[in-house]
């Protein structure tokens, strides 16, 4: 750009820090063509907002694809003046998929891993929700639309279990299931 503006470089990134450019970043983004997509929204955001009374509101996916990684050595604890330390290589081990689901009104989560994602697996997960909320509760579940959490099975098992009230989340709209959020947490806070 320099060149061809004939200004120098320094100038061209003068002008970028002045206006907050940054040409060599990208992100990306998908809109929604979902036809519901408003009432889907007014629905889930409602639950965030003001949950029904005697009812749980938790949200539920899963991250597979979890890489178990365990370090070579053991981890140097911190002490006062020396950062904690562990070494920069690791051994691999398989990988894993995490169901998880955080009560919007209390933060706890409910969680198990899983070696795949299937069906059967969001299943045991579901069975594991209703292990863990009391009876005497309506629950409601907010969910993508990912093909394991509409199978046969799975909507039989929300048939006979008529408490259980699914909300889902627009297409292309995943990122307005709280537990996106919690993911990206535990991801970035990953220690050494």
């Amino acid at each position: 750009m320099a060149r061809e503006m004939r200004m120098s470089q320094m100038a061209i990134s003068r002008i970028w820090r002045a206006f907050g450019l940054q040409p060599h970043r990208q992100e990306t983004f998908k809109l929604s063509r979902d036809p519901l997509f408003v009432e889907k929204v007014h629905d889930i955001v409602g639950l965030y907002l003001d949950p029904p009374i005697k009812a749980m509101v938790l949200c539920v996916d899963e991250k597979s694809q979890i890489q178990a990684l365990d370090r070579t050595q053991p981890i140097l604890p911190l002490a006062p003046g020396i950062p904690e330390r562990c070494t920069h290589d690791y051994i691999r081990h398989r990988t894993t998929t995490l169901f998880a689901t955080p009560d919007i009104v209390t933060g706890e989560v409910i969680g198990e891993l899983h070696r795949r994602h299937r069906g059967a697996e969001f299943l045991k997960f579901l069975r594991t929700i209703e292990a863990n909320v009391p009876d005497d509760q309506e629950v409601h579940l907010v969910m993508d639309n990912y093909g394991t959490h509409k199978t046969p099975k799975v909507r039989n098992w929300f048939t006979r279990h008529p408490r259980f009230h699914v909300h889902f989340t627009p297409t292309s709209a995943s990122w307005l299931n709280q537990v996106e959020r919690w993911f990206a947490t535990i991801g970035v806070c990953q220690r050494c």
